[in-house]
């Protein structure tokens, strides 16, 4: 039975660490796939096909430079991403207040004599 697509969108895509990886080198800037391939020691078609799944999905960008293809991050692809996680941010932070307030009262219990030393 044939595997059932799993690189449609940028979620399903960045789901592939070595994807991930990939986008973490080309946020430093654009790069050929000979320059992925040596970073990641991936070899050539496995850094080819990742590239492909990112530009389909529209997380990255190529260019034609001679002989050269070069790749670059297209950080606007990452918006439905940066979007959902976005979400969470008053949930981690209401976390993290809390975490704050019950460490702040167990270094008040911890100071001996009410807090002078």
């Amino acid at each position: 039975m044939p595997r059932s697509p799993t690189t449609l969108d940028a979620f399903s895509a960045v789901g592939e660490p070595r994807r991930r990886d990939i986008l973490d080198l080309l946020a430093r800037g654009e790069r050929s796939v000979t320059d992925v391939v040596q970073a990641l020691k991936l070899t050539q078609p496995q850094a080819s096909k990742h590239l492909g799944v990112l530009r389909k999905v529209g997380l990255v960008r190529v260019r034609g430079a001679g002989q050269q293809r070069l790749y670059s991050l297209n950080a606007d692809g990452l918006r439905p991403i940066h979007d959902w996680v976005k979400t969470f941010e008053r949930l981690w932070g209401e976390r993290l207040d809390r975490l704050d307030q019950y460490l702040q009262q167990l270094q008040a219990q911890e100071k001996p004599n009410g807090g002078s030393e």
